[in-house]
């Protein structure tokens, strides 16, 4: 299940419940069907955009409170039980873990790249950085003109601000977890 499925799964249930709503009252508030909005609440159905309007509409809350991540005090994410964001079979696999979100700035992704395989990022924009942590294997970054290799449990820390390329020159698989930060407006 994706993040943006999971918000809503949640979402939808908390609001649900705070309204002392049944499924069946839901339902007839909504003009969505009890079995799509028990689906949506498990996570097993891919909503579309006009079943979560009725949702909005029925329910009487705004869209982004139905989409936004739910309150957390504390989460454990394990990537493989997610869809991979971006993947290239036999180059990549990219998961968001923790995605950005307007009130942190930052996100965090784990990626993986076969032996021999290549991940090329794009841009992020001014004032953004990554700290990249290399969980297994060595990843060499090529970024700024400059090309590094980071070894396993190595920290690198570069600014994302033009295209980035990820290459795994070895035998074995590469993996790191990477920070990205959204610095705008901080000195």
């Amino acid at each position: 299940m994706d993040y943006l499925s999971k918000n809503v799964a949640a979402n939808l249930k908390r609001i649900r419940k705070s309204k002392c709503m049944s499924l069946d009252q839901a339902a007839e508030q909504t003009g969505v069907s009890k079995s799509m909005l028990a689906q949506i609440e498990r996570g097993t159905a891919n909503p579309s955009l006009g079943v979560l309007g009725k949702i909005t509409s029925g329910l009487r809350v705004e869209f982004q409170e139905l989409i936004q991540p739910p309150r957390v005090d504390c989460c454990l994410v394990t990537p493989e039980e997610l869809l991979p964001t971006k993947e290239l079979e036999g180059q990549y696999r990219v998961w968001t873990c923790l995605p950005y979100e307007d009130t942190r700035l930052i996100e965090v992704y784990r990626i993986e790249v076969e032996p021999g395989g290549i991940y090329v990022s794009g841009s992020h924009g001014e004032k953004t950085r990554e700290y990249l942590v290399v969980t297994e294997g060595v990843l060499t970054v090529e970024c700024h003109g400059q090309s590094c290799q980071i070894r396993k449990d190595q920290v690198f820390k570069f600014e994302t601000d033009q295209d980035h390329i990820y290459r795994n020159e070895g035998g074995e698989k590469a993996c790191c977890t990477c920070f990205f930060l959204d610095y705008h407006g901080k000195q």
